[in-house]
């Protein structure tokens, strides 16, 4: 089960590891990636923090951490080819993955009903 942002990223949880990615919302709205941009393993992020930077023709935009952790894997895929996030933004085209640090923070992210009510 997926749970959102407002910031329109995405979290998917494995027990206390969160993966991360964009919604399909946004990678529509940004238009054909052209590159991505992702943390370093090991880095320690605050929810609310910049994480990542994906890159369109039309705009760049950060990607929020959605709760606090480390990171501790990143996707090489999209660094060689941006386009999975436009293809399978909830599959394939997964940014990064944090291990939480604080699992209270989860409450404040969306079911994909009350995130589609904030898109609609």
């Amino acid at each position: 089960m997926l749970k959102f942002t407002t910031d329109h990223e995405w979290v998917r949880l494995d027990g206390e590891v969160a993966t991360i990615g964009i919604t399909n919302f946004a990678q529509d709205k940004l238009g054909d990636l052209v590159f991505v941009e992702l943390p370093g393993v090991g880095t320690k992020l605050k929810k609310g923090a910049a994480a990542a930077t994906v890159e369109s023709v039309k705009a760049a935009s950060d990607v929020y951490a959605p709760v606090s952790g480390e990171v501790i894997e990143v996707n090489p895929k999209v660094g060689s080819e941006p386009a999975l996030v436009n293809s399978a933004p909830t599959g394939a085209g997964w940014l990064f993955k944090m291990k939480i640090a604080d699992a209270s923070e989860l409450a404040t992210l969306l079911d994909e009903d009350a995130y589609n009510a904030t898109i609609s």
